[in-house]
């Protein structure tokens, strides 16, 4: 008897959102936020970009709840594809 072990594959998710967010507290404030509900998710802001750039990096990206938690503090965002 063979015994065959099958190994769940993650896959990763990488969602990238244009914002209205410009300075570097606010956009501390939102990664705080943001890791709470995706701790083990890459999370970081592009504030140098023109757009102002979001990216999330992780398994199963809420993008609904991401443009609420934005919204929670003024601002909204827009996925990129």
């Amino acid at each position: 008897m063979i015994a065959t072990l099958s190994k769940k594959t993650t896959q990763i998710e990488v969602d990238v959102f244009k914002t209205t967010v410009r300075r570097k507290e606010d956009a501390a404030k939102i990664v705080s936020l943001l890791n709470e509900y995706f701790p083990n998710h890459l999370i970081n802001f592009d504030l140098d970009d023109c757009d102002k750039i979001l990216r999330i990096e992780g398994e199963e990206n809420n993008q609904i709840f991401i443009k609420n938690a934005l919204g929670q503090y003024g601002f909204s965002c827009e996925a990129l594809l």
